[in-house]
């Protein structure tokens, strides 16, 4: 069972809101916490005498907050322990996101730590956008609620965005889709039929070449550097392939972590343009900077031929399953045909979170931006303790490390350990094998359990390490 210290509180708290009573203040701040996760289920909350010390509350004040909690079922007293924060019902078990593992994240009752996916929790507030979402909803509520396209707020929001971000965008080049994948698969459909080539880097995130093969593309692969996209060994390859597609991701690889800079963006789809292959731009991860905001333009600004896909899972939640497509004019009715295929539009509700996220200019999360590039710094350095034999790069941004290990024994590793779920190399290859002098550790989990599993993974290299 964890425990916060009060210092440690009042620092998640921040200023006191004086337009409301303290005690409601306090009462609503910590509700948030909890139901945001930043005050995970089970934590000690510090007692009342040292809440007040720390927080320069009254007794009475503090008193009144807890009973409020426990009231609404967010907090519970337990003898000799005082009082512990919980999410009403108790946490939901999965939720992780799925890989092309043979499976779906840990069985149900197991207490292994999945560090097979990458992504973060949802941030501080975001119960309180869906609250104001509600209050947005009624006026959708008296149509029939089908909006295949994606509702006009947030298309509008989404080419303001594009267009601040130096690539001119309508509306009308917008379509909303049910996450990175729907929007992947409707691009693939659009524009290659089946048994055509797709070109893709390896090592890849694997779920995008599924999405591409479901609709019967052949694969081929063309290296990745660790400094990023080999753009020589790319043209030789379109050459020499001549794809319909390629996937691309020039912002914080997954899972390499490299961004490229405009020089290589422009040649790249120059090259693209030269071999008459359309470009799908995967930008699920470009606002996850942690070092410094890049100055990059998206790389759909150098061809009016590259396709951009978006998603808010990795830079909002993924429980709003929301992506897009920002499309070339002439595609788009193509892109609409086959989008509309799939399925009939996302829900409104999440549309309207989202929307009011971007007009605030809202990206990723500050406290979770903060939280990633603690992680990804202490990682690093216990790496370097426990496994000084591993080379483990340090992204600017993402949400994982891409480590080079010393023996091919990325999957026997893998398979060794029972306490902690891992995807080998072999996962984000192509080919879907090789790559097993290579390992994917995420570091957008609590702290907590990257505390547990780091030990153990370096335990389990010990024993299969030759």
């Amino acid at each position: 069972m964890g425990r916060v210290t009060g210092a440690a509180l009042a620092s998640m708290l921040g200023a006191a809101d004086s337009s409301q009573p303290a005690y409601r203040w306090l009462f609503e701040t910590l509700r948030s916490l909890i139901a945001n996760g930043r005050i995970l289920h089970g934590t000690v909350l510090p007692s009342e005498r040292e809440a007040v010390r720390r927080l320069g509350l009254s007794r009475t004040t503090v008193s009144r907050a807890y009973s409020e909690l426990r009231e609404c079922g967010y907090a519970s007293s337990r003898q000799g322990s005082g009082t512990v924060a919980q999410i009403p019902g108790g946490p939901v078990a999965g939720g992780a996101e799925p890989l092309p593992l043979g499976g779906f994240g840990p069985m149900p009752g197991s207490t292994a730590i999945d560090l097979t996916c990458a992504a973060p929790n949802a941030p501080t507030g975001m119960l309180e956008e869906f609250q104001k979402a509600l209050e947005q909803l009624p006026r959708y509520a008296a149509t029939m609620g089908y909006y295949p396209l994606g509702i006009e707020p947030l298309r509008l929001a989404l080419a303001d965005y594009y267009t601040r971000k130096g690539l001119p965008t309508g509306p009308d080049q917008i379509i909303v889709t049910s996450g990175a994948l729907s929007s992947v698969a409707a691009a693939g459909r659009a524009v290659m039929s089946r048994g055509q080539s797709v070109l893709a880097e390896s090592p890849t995130y694997p779920n995008s070449l599924l999405a591409l093969k479901a609709h019967g593309a052949r694969t081929a692969a063309v290296p990745i550097g660790p400094d990023g996209s080999d753009i020589e060994q790319i043209a030789a390859a379109l050459k020499a392939v001549s794809p319909s597609v390629m996937l691309c991701l020039p912002d914080f690889h997954n899972p390499v972590g490299t961004l490229l800079d405009d020089v290589r963006r422009e040649r790249w789809a120059a090259e693209l343009d030269r071999a008459g292959t359309t470009g799908i731009i995967d930008e699920t991860c470009a606002e996850l900077w942690l070092d410094s905001e890049p100055e990059v333009l998206p790389m759909a600004a150098f061809s009016k031929n590259l396709i951009t896909v978006g998603s808010a899972s990795k830079s909002h939640w993924g429980g709003l399953r929301l992506g897009w497509l920002r499309t070339p004019r002439h595609l788009s009715g193509a892109i609409v045909r086959s989008r509309m295929s799939m399925d009939l539009g996302a829900p409104v509700l999440e549309q309207l979170v989202l929307a009011n996220l971007l007009n605030s200019g809202a990206t990723l999360a500050q406290s979770t931006r903060d939280s990633l590039r603690e992680n990804r710094d202490w990682m690093v350095d216990e790496l370097d303790r426990l496994l000084p034999s591993w080379r483990p790069n340090k992204p600017a941004g993402g949400l994982s490390l891409w480590c080079q290990l010393p023996q091919p024994r990325s999957s026997a590793l893998a398979r060794q350990l029972k306490s902690v779920l891992l995807a080998p190399g072999s996962t984000f290859a192509v080919e879907g094998h090789g790559l097993e002098h290579y390992l994917r550790l995420p570091f957008a989990q609590e702290r907590v359990e990257l505390e547990q599993a780091l030990p153990a993974i370096a335990e389990a290299w010990h024993k299969v390490a030759v």
